[in-house]
């Protein structure tokens, strides 16, 4: 089979100008950026604030594995399904960091033929959103190192600054860094460091914003740092706000592009999984509702992470409704969680892939604590035998969940029509009472327990003694009132990455809490999440590499 580049390099790509209008976008409310990428003005809201939204699907999976679940591909070939059986679909993605790009998880475009293209682009620079947010964050910590250096009015503690830098690569040498270095003219000699872009809380605030003014407003919230006196300062503060919210003008607007079979696409933001809510932007996916009758939509990782923020944060943030969820797995994975090493897989193990269920089985009876019914996608990889997939299949079934086998990397929309067809009928026969796991109103250790004992099956949460002193002071600030975002290992429902299956009888440590004022919500830590990654051995950028006649080699 042709690489995904080759595929991508191969699709026969619509003028977006054609995109928009066969979406109902007006002239005035497209921006090209050259003949296969678009902004959409966000007077598209306004224009069609009366009209009924459409259906809002989310796409989730098991925990991830080295053996690939194809959940971005799912989405691609579920949208690209729901239109050839006469649905008029848009999918909304997050858009791509250069650090995984360059790194060990590649692009984020889907796979094979159910790609959103130009897929180059996308896994590149694309319209570039997160050079604006990198750009608005350094901003701000610029702002804040020369206001100390001016004379410090706002008496800001220099040991207790908060806002680091921000780059859009895997860097791990940034870390941690001496900042100030040289005469008295060249700044405080103090330590940082950098987190990579999508971990800004820019980004999780664009994605989150519901307006410009809406923007500006989160922005103006952010903590930067505490003054001697331990009380909070703010981008607000220290006059910033402005000058970012210029910076992201553009970068408020989500993109369009379109799928190998035309299918739109809206990809916009890009906020970690783990230590933010891993969700493409509100405002994208309400003008997609507007424009469309089923909205496809993913979160992050596995359910019990990306789900979970989805449902609590985006949902609740945006007053949206989801209709129904689609569960993606693979044969492959659920028996590496049944205890098959990687290269294994390929060999049929009935009883390794039954040991392995229960990752799929809780994270079903998690969806259901939410309200909105599901289905199971299984992404068919060429090793899958009849028997485990009929296994599989009366499985699920016994526990009263549909299961439906899609086959999108080969064959692109048509693999997704069965899918398609079953997330219709849900849709048009069953129906969604979502509603969060928890109410914001309770106190910070209330909602991590909830989440940490109902969606991960801790037995007891541990909070140490730094991250008690946190949300004593949080609550101090009065900002406790939001939100949890869990940051936890993806690869497993514990905070111990080794732990796959459904793991019982352990304890969660949060060993850190700080609070994400301008997003509004509040960030626990545990295990050992970076955030700023570093590259790998072997990096994919080794691999890449553009011929003379502008062909991309190694992109994926």
């Amino acid at each position: 089979m042709k690489t995904d580049v080759q595929i991508a390099q191969e699709a026969k790509m619509k003028p977006i100008t054609e995109i928009a209008d066969a979406l109902g976008i007006n002239e005035q409310e497209l921006e090209p950026y050259g003949r296969y990428k678009a902004k959409v003005s966000l007077d598209v809201l306004d224009r069609l604030e009366a009209d009924p939204d459409g259906k809002l699907i989310l796409v989730t999976a098991i925990n991830p594995t080295p053996a690939g679940e194809g959940k971005t591909t799912v989405n691609v070939g579920l949208s690209m399904g729901l239109n050839k059986i006469g649905k008029k679909t848009v999918t909304a993605l997050r858009e791509p960091s250069l650090g995984p790009v360059f790194g060990i998880k590649g692009g984020a475009a889907g796979g094979g033929y159910a790609q959103v293209v130009p897929m180059e682009d996308i896994n590149l620079h694309f319209t570039g959103d997160f050079h604006a947010i990198t750009s608005a964050h350094n901003l701000l910590a610029a702002m804040l190192d020369n206001h100390i250096h001016q004379g410090n009015q706002l008496e800001i503690d220099p040991k207790r600054i908060v806002w680091k830098r921000v780059l859009d690569m895997n860097d791990r040498a940034l870390r941690n860094i001496i900042i100030g270095l040289g005469g008295r003219m060249d700044g405080f000699v103090r330590q940082s460091g950098f987190d990579i872009t999508v971990a800004s809380e820019i980004m999780a605030i664009l994605c989150l914003a519901t307006s410009l003014s809406d923007l500006k407003n989160r922005l103006s919230r952010m903590v930067v740092a505490y003054n001697q006196d331990g009380e909070a300062v703010t981008a607000g503060d220290l006059g910033a706000t402005g000058a970012m919210a210029l910076l992201l003008k553009d970068a408020i607007m989500p993109n369009l592009v379109q799928t190998i079979e035309n299918t739109p696409a809206f990809l916009h933001g890009g906020p970690f999984a783990n230590i933010a809510h891993g969700c493409n932007s509100v405002m994208a996916t309400k003008v997609a509702l507007k424009l469309a009758d089923y909205v496809v939509t993913e979160a992050g990782f596995g359910a019990d992470l990306g789900a979970e923020k989805f449902f609590d944060i985006k949902c609740r943030e945006a007053d949206l409704k989801p209709d129904a969820t689609v569960l993606v797995a693979t044969i492959r994975a659920l028996k590496m969680n049944g205890g098959v090493p990687k290269g294994d897989l390929g060999v049929e193990n009935l009883s390794a892939l039954e040991a392995g269920l229960v990752n799929l089985e809780r994270h079903l009876e998690n969806i259901e604590k939410f309200g909105v019914p599901a289905v199971v996608a299984i992404n068919k990889f060429p090793t899958d035998t009849e028997a485990e997939i009929q296994l599989l299949t009366e499985k699920c079934a016994a526990k009263g969940v549909d299961v439906v086998l899609t086959d999108v990397f080969t064959k692109g929309g048509e693999g997704g029509v069965e899918l398609a067809k079953k997330v219709v009928e849900i849709c048009e026969t069953k129906t969604s009472n979502y509603a969060p796991l928890y109410e914001v109103d309770g106190t910070i250790e209330e909602k991590i327990t909830k989440i940490a004992t109902e969606i991960y099956r801790a037995d007891h949460v541990e909070f140490t003694s730094a991250g008690r002193k946190q949300i004593a002071q949080i609550a101090q600030l009065g900002l406790d009132k939001m939100p949890i975002c869990m940051a936890k290992t993806q690869y497993s429902f514990s905070d111990n990455p080794a732990l796959l299956g459904a793991p019982t009888g352990f304890n969660l440590t949060v060993r850190e809490v700080k609070v994400s004022a301008g997003a509004g919500f509040i960030v626990a830590l545990t295990g050992d999440i970076m955030t700023m990654p570093g590259l790998p051995k072997t990096p994919a950028a080794n691999n890449m590499d553009i011929t003379e006649n502008g062909e991309i080699i190694g992109l994926s």
